[in-house]
């Protein structure tokens, strides 16, 4: 099997020629990269992945959250924008990769908010949370590294309380001209390229765009949405398709 396709669980692998699982190399890749991770985030987006992560923060203010988690946090962006957002809340930001738990405690040190952001290193297949605990639950750009998706996503919807808001902010796959060919070519060449050349991870920024490809976006994650248990599941196209805001509620 060869590196970027998918295994018998139909999980893309950063690298099928491991013997790790999907989810030891997914937390392996990303303590190498966390030092050029926000870097790299910020320029490659061009910026405009605040702009996303401030619509799902909007979405998940809707419902006056006092208690939310952040899966998959990272170096913990979404989170601290939602505390900044959401004076109310309290927050914690769960990730397997403890080096980029590290360094999102030293932005969140350094930015005053270490009372209200908590960052805890967790597998987001086995949530270490009573059932309820959360008003909302949400995810930037982490949902399609779980080994197991609807497994993660079932909790995601475990720990959240009854009528509790989902936001999760994902890349998809434009599918209009010339926005598609556009996004391919600087997806497939330029960002692994660029990526590499900065992080010195040969893998990372390979991975990404076949992650993206293999990723059921769109209607498709919606349904998958609701066979987890979430309900008015809805998908948000943003900058052309670019990346996609999915919604919904915990019955």
């Amino acid at each position: 099997m060869q590196p970027g396709i998918q295994n018998e669980r139909g999980a893309v692998l950063p690298d099928a020629t491991s013997v790790q699982s999907k989810k030891e190399q997914v937390a392996e890749m990303f303590n190498n990269i966390a030092g050029h991770y926000d870097f790299l985030n910020h320029f490659l987006s061009m910026g405009i992945d605040r702009t996303w992560r401030k619509k799902a923060i909007k979405v998940v203010q809707s419902v006056q959250p006092k208690r939310i988690l952040d899966v998959a946090t990272g170096t913990g962006d979404l989170a601290i924008a939602a505390a900044k957002a959401i004076p109310q809340a309290t927050i914690i930001g769960a990730d397997i990769a403890r080096e980029m738990l590290e360094e999102g405690k030293k932005k969140i040190s350094n930015q005053q908010l270490s009372p209200r952001i908590e960052m805890m290193q967790a597998d987001s297949e086995h949530l270490p949370f009573e059932d309820g605990r959360f008003d909302a639950v949400m995810c930037a750009y982490g949902v399609r590294n779980f080994e197991h998706l609807e497994t993660g996503l079932a909790e995601m919807q475990r720990v959240m309380r009854p009528g509790g808001q989902l936001a999760i902010l994902e890349f998809s796959q434009p599918r209009n001209f010339p926005i598609k060919q556009l996004y391919g070519f600087y997806f497939k060449y330029m960002l692994p390229l660029i990526g590499r050349m900065v992080s010195k991870h040969s893998r990372a920024y390979t991975y990404l765009p076949e992650s993206v490809q293999a990723f059921p976006d769109g209607e498709q994650f919606c349904a998958i949405l609701t066979r987890c248990g979430f309900t008015a599941a809805k998908a948000r196209p943003l900058t052309f398709g670019v990346t996609t805001l999915y919604t919904a509620t915990r019955k």
